[in-house]
């Protein structure tokens, strides 16, 4: 791999690392598919870099569950969804106006949630 292409992958992987940090408290923005992203980034481009995600105290044990075992662990469910429904229904409730707004957030929040239980819950 030359070196600008190395230098753009590790770019890429730590604003998707950022963004994935961000998303643990903007409900609508998707925390692990950012962070696979930088794990894709990340492994092409840095060792080193890899490891340090992969071996993070706060999220690195969430990142090998879902890469190596395609599971969540039930912490972890149990976290995000109470997270993404209080955040989402306290802005429904006490933020935002519209009507057609509140349906869409709504109906995204339980399209997100239908996803992460669809995943198998990884034991502890």
């Amino acid at each position: 791999m030359n070196q600008t292409r190395k230098i753009i992958y590790i770019v890429l992987g730590t604003v998707f690392l950022i963004l994935g940090a961000i998303g643990i408290f903007l409900p609508l923005l998707p925390t692990t598919p950012f962070w696979l992203l930088t794990c894709w980034f990340y492994i092409r481009s840095s060792e080193r870099l890899y490891e340090r995600v992969m071996s993070n105290r706060y999220f690195g044990s969430y990142m090998k569950a879902y890469m190596v075992d395609k599971a969540i662990p039930k912490r972890a469910k149990i976290v995000s969804l109470s997270v993404m429904w209080a955040s989402i229904l306290f802005a429904v409730f006490c933020l935002i106006k519209p009507l057609l707004i509140k349906i869409l957030l709504i109906l995204i929040t339980v399209g997100v949630t239908v996803h992460i239980l669809s995943f198998p819950t990884r034991k502890e």
